[in-house]
């Protein structure tokens, strides 16, 4: 029977890795794409998701108080894994990085139940140069969080997990993009 771990990433190459010709956001062109999304918004992947991120929490030996990133990319993988935590009778909460604060209502950047002051894992769906971890970090420390490090589903192996670690954070991903494609 296979793992969760296996049976996600057939899941993902199944619905979100596609070969062609694409521009990525980074401006660079690739013969793949991975489009997170198509996986991490199903309900199957929404069940996978949540039980293999809070085993690569456990896993990384990082006890956070709250994990995700900016929206849209981490929003599903956060709430998974809050949902697999909560199933299990742990707490943790999700949280969503808005690009910039909102110009009405409360004018809040950061969305969720996530205090200052709290333990967070940043998460990422794909991380290709790091820029939008990066983003979300900045956010996150600028609101008085305790960034413990980055999560992300899957690294495409271009960079952006050595300007992370450049940035003194340390990167975990689920999968390398090496091992889907």
């Amino acid at each position: 029977m296979p793992t969760d771990h296996d049976a996600l990433a057939e899941l993902l190459r199944a619905n979100s890795v596609r070969t062609g010709d694409f521009l990525l956001a980074s401006g660079r062109r690739s013969p793949y794409y991975v489009d997170a999304r198509r996986t991490t918004m199903s309900g199957r992947g929404q069940l996978l998701i949540g039980r293999v991120g809070l085993a690569t929490l456990d896993a990384a030996r990082w006890t956070p108080d709250a994990v995700g990133g900016l929206t849209l990319g981490a929003d599903p993988v956060a709430y998974a894994i809050a949902h697999a935590a909560a199933a299990s009778g742990r707490p943790l909460d999700a949280f969503s990085v808005r690009k910039e604060a909102k110009s009405h209502g409360a004018g809040r950047q950061i969305e969720g139940p996530t205090e200052p002051g709290a333990a967070v894992v940043v998460i990422e769906d794909v991380v290709t140069t790091g820029g939008s971890a990066l983003r979300a970090i900045d956010a996150m420390r600028a609101f008085g969080a305790h960034v413990l490090g980055v999560l992300a589903l899957v690294d495409r192996e271009e960079g952006g997990r050595e300007a992370i670690v450049a940035a003194g954070h340390e990167l975990v991903s689920v999968f390398r993009v090496s091992e889907l494609v």
